[in-house]
């Protein structure tokens, strides 16, 4: 069985750029939802997993490598995922697929999968470095306060932050580690291990 799936971050986003050339295809889905939503918790995503499990989905064609997952770790962790199960991965935009057309692996696809999740840690590790930079250079000059004087994040009030909240959702799957989820939300596993330290304090985890 082979589907076309794309996905538009919210229902006002018109998905018709992303559907042409739809000919030969038994399902043409379309999910209306953030990136960072695993593939298979979207209502459409449901669907395909479901196909998946029946051992009837063989091929998927996606737009553009990021409508499966906004984050490239994420994105490359599916890729691996439908390999390992022998479907068929075609991504439109760029040009690149786990087989090819006589079911071997395009090794060109792999090796720039690989070099993108080299570049996602790379960028990952600059990002990290200019915010202690920047935090070196305030405190030099005596600018950088952290937390104000007298507060202090209480457990209730951290776990009702809205990145708490989504760190929680994935927590609970029971399918991601502390990392994982890290380079997901784009955060540190510091901030995992403290939240869900609160958590399951409160009893919620």
């Amino acid at each position: 069985m082979k589907i076309l799936y794309t996905r538009v971050s919210d229902q006002q986003q018109n998905p018709d750029r992303q559907l042409i050339n739809v000919d030969g295809f038994d399902y043409v889905l379309v999910d209306k939802c953030s990136g960072l939503i695993d593939l298979f918790d979207r209502p459409k995503g449901q669907q395909i997993k479901k196909l998946i499990d029946e051992g009837k989905l063989t091929h998927l064609e996606i737009h553009s490598i990021d409508r499966i997952h906004r984050t490239t770790i994420g994105a490359i962790q599916l890729w691996k995922y439908f390999t390992d199960r022998n479907i068929t991965l075609v991504c439109r935009n760029p040009n690149i697929r786990n087989f090819d057309a006589d079911g071997n692996p395009d090794y060109f696809s792999e090796t720039l999968m690989s070099l993108l999740a080299v570049m996602s840690g790379f960028e990952k590790s600059l990002i990290k470095e200019r915010q202690m930079e920047g935090i070196r250079l305030r405190q030099a000059k005596g600018l950088y306060m952290g937390r104000r004087i007298n507060t202090k994040s209480t457990p209730e009030h951290h776990l009702k932050k809205e990145r708490s909240i989504k760190i929680l959702d994935y927590l609970k799957k029971g399918t991601y580690t502390a990392r994982e989820v890290a380079a997901i939300l784009n955060t540190s596993t510091a901030t995992i291990t403290k939240t869900k330290n609160y958590a399951k304090e409160l009893g919620v985890l």
